[in-house]
């Protein structure tokens, strides 16, 4: 998580998350492990939409150890997502993803099938 987040991520701040994803009803989270280490993560929900009466499966966190990067961790979690998204009637899968990632993550989202679509907008 803490390659994800970009900055060093605490057991008790991973347990107050792990609380969160336990109480949702809609946020799943998957691990691959090799050796018996996590070495990849991510995180489903499936996402109402309303514009067109429709269902995606969000992928809302994807991460791999960079030392595991480029031997399908990555592929195997986003066919996990894609199948949990078909298994449960949504018309495809959709993620958001930083800038600054277009070297690697982007072009490997665009490699499986991804488009870009437009941008995220956040206000705190």
């Amino acid at each position: 998580m803490s390659l994800l987040a970009g900055h060093p991520v605490s057991a008790e701040e991973m347990r107050d998350r792990l609380a969160l994803v336990n109480a949702s009803p809609i946020d799943e989270l998957f691990v691959i492990e090799v050796d018996e280490s996590v070495r990849g993560l991510l995180g489903f929900r499936i996402r109402e939409n309303l514009e067109e009466s429709s269902r995606f499966g969000e992928i809302s966190t994807i991460v791999i150890d960079p030392e595991f990067r480029g031997f399908g961790l990555g592929r195997s979690l986003l066919e996990h997502a894609d199948k949990l998204a078909r298994d449960r009637h949504c018309i495809g899968t959709w993620l958001v993803s930083g800038f600054g990632r277009e070297q690697e993550a982007h072009k490997f989202y665009k490699h499986l099938g991804y488009q870009v679509t437009g941008y995220r907008f956040v206000k705190k």
